[in-house]
């Protein structure tokens, strides 16, 4: 078959020839994603925030200091230098329903561009059919021989191929490689709020302890006044009234403790299910407030890499790349479509015949088609796109600055919160200090119960305002490091979770001619701000903002 076989290959060697041409010389329509420039700042906050915070005479007082020269560590919980805590975290890391989820999330989404990316390639389907047949003697016999009664065999192979010419099938593998992108991030914000959540709920479980702690104290100290009042009552130095009075502040003192009890199971109840486990299995570790270690340098990093760092903003402008492709694939959509299609095999009667002498047959056809009349569906499912664009760059604004609000917040909180713990541990101190002096006059009986009650409700308060500021510092340095991104950047490269990527989707497109529905190009080298509003020419004058 040397006839067959040359032709064959000046079909294959044709249809190759155009494979090569789309992807040189073809074009992407539609606007080339710019990445958004990020906000000129140098500072979180406005200049009255103080870069260090105050300090006072008690665990988890220590000054806070922050630096800003110094980048946050992946695995900033070590910087509590707790054991348990550390344990628990990685634990969860390999258990979480959540992260697993995610992790199986982004594995489609990267799986969704490796299946779009089969379109740059012709398809190729092969069929082999047997039959046995009758024909009627009343037609022409189907064969070239008078035989009516035959069996017949075919073999083929049908190729499919859509040129790529303006660039639809890259634009929607552009806007399948940005949702992937935002998989990913996505990915990392489950991360870091897992184990902030973590850390967070930790911290919670150890202030219950101390507040807990702090309830038993106030009981023990209203228990050993009521002996004493009962005594006196016993020998007449006080009244019955004092005594139902103290009862009542007793009876008020012990209700406080069932709530903190409630709180406390439900805690680890929480720590169980973060860590992936059922609250019939609760984890071992234990956290009280004394275990934990208040970092006192607070690595912040550079205001200006904040957008960088931050999961949701990079998810927020992962999202915009995507939408911008679409515009692509709705506009190429709108431009000529050019198909190839071919065929090639052989048929005979009997089925080692099917490629001898004449049997063999092929065919190769091109189509090119283009919509003239859809009521405008192609238009507005363009401008649809283009409105989804205008969307997205919107939310990523309100994202980014989000994120700049988030951290001064929470800058501001750890300011106020150490102030708290100063005043609150001062109020402590005098507080506790008047409440012996009451209780050493009530022996004596140089008091009323009211004086005494009095004091034992300003200490109860007074102690348990300090044991929550204290563990306020603690849970707003776990926001502050999350609101900074949690350190994913510095993490091992193969333990981050990137997008896919190709030498296809890097390179530099080929610029399209000027489109006579926008009168620009495609990649014009705009920032962000602008560049599409240049894209869509001067039909409407709405575009995202600028900083």
């Amino acid at each position: 078959m040397p006839g067959y076989s040359r032709r064959t290959s000046r079909v294959g060697g044709g249809i190759v020839f155009c494979l090569v041409v789309t992807l040189v010389f073809g074009c992407a329509v539609g606007p080339d994603f710019r990445r958004p420039t990020p906000p000129e700042v140098t500072s979180y906050a406005r200049p009255s925030l103080a870069p260090t915070t105050a300090s006072a005479t008690v665990a988890g007082g220590e000054a806070q200091r922050f630096i800003y020269a110094r980048g946050l560590s992946d695995q900033w919980w070590t910087l509590f230098e707790s054991p348990p805590l550390t344990r628990l975290i990685e634990q969860a890391l390999n258990a979480s329903p959540t992260l697993i989820s995610a992790k199986a999330a982004l594995r489609q989404a990267r799986e969704l561009v490796l299946a779009q990316r089969g379109s740059y390639f012709p398809s190729v389907q092969g069929s082999f059919a047997a039959s046995r047949q009758q024909a009627s003697a009343a037609l022409s016999p189907p064969l070239s021989t008078s035989e009516l009664n035959f069996d017949l065999y075919t073999t083929q192979a049908a190729l499919n191929f859509t040129l790529d010419v303006f660039g639809a099938n890259r634009r929607q593998v552009e806007a399948l490689l940005g949702s992937a992108e935002a998989q990913a991030f996505q990915l990392e914000a489950a991360y870091l709020t897992l184990t902030a959540s973590l850390a967070t709920a930790a911290i919670q479980e150890a202030s219950l302890r101390s507040q807990i702690a702090a309830a038993r104290e106030i009981i023990d100290i209203s228990e050993k006044s009521l002996a004493l009042v009962r005594r006196q009552f016993e020998l007449g130095a006080v009244a019955g009234l004092d005594v139902s009075a103290q009862e009542a502040s007793f009876a008020q003192v012990q209700q406080a403790l069932p709530p903190l009890q409630k709180q406390l199971e439900q805690t680890r109840n929480l720590l169980a299910a973060l860590s992936g486990r059922l609250p019939s299995d609760e984890p071992a570790e234990t956290f009280e407030m004394a275990s934990l270690h208040l970092p006192g340098d607070l690595p912040m990093g550079l205001p200006s890499r904040l957008v960088e760092h931050r999961p949701d903003v990079r998810a927020a402008e992962a999202q915009m790349h995507a939408a911008s492709a679409q515009i692509g694939v709705a506009l190429a959509n709108r431009l000529p479509q050019f198909t190839i299609t071919a065929a090639g095999g052989g048929t005979s009667t009997s089925l080692t015949q099917m490629f001898a002498n004449s049997n063999p047959f092929w065919v190769v056809a091109g189509n090119l088609s283009q919509s003239i009349f859809d009521g405008g569906t192609l238009l507005h499912r363009q401008r649809a796109a283009e409105a989804a664009f205008e969307q997205s760059a919107a939310q990523y604004r309100g994202t980014v600055i989000g994120a700049f609000q988030s951290v001064a917040d929470v800058l501001y909180a750890l300011q106020a919160d150490a102030q708290s713990l100063s005043a609150a541990v001062a109020a402590e101190q005098a507080s506790k200090a008047s409440l012996d002096l009451t209780l050493a006059a009530q022996q004596l009986g140089g008091v009323s119960y009211i004086a005494v009650l009095n004091a034992q409700q300003a200490y109860r308060q007074a102690l348990l305002t300090r044991v929550q500021a204290q563990s306020a510092r603690f849970s707003d340095t776990v926001l502050l490091f999350q609101s900074l991104g949690g350190g994913w950047w510095n993490r091992p490269p193969r333990q981050a979770a990137t997008p896919p990527s190709s030498p296809s989707e890097g390179r530099e497109r080929r610029p399209c001619p000027p489109d006579r529905r926008s009168g620009k190009r495609g990649d014009e080298s705009r920032s962000w701000a602008v560049y599409y509003s240049s894209w869509r020419g001067s039909r409407r004058s709405a575009a995202p903002g600028t900083w």
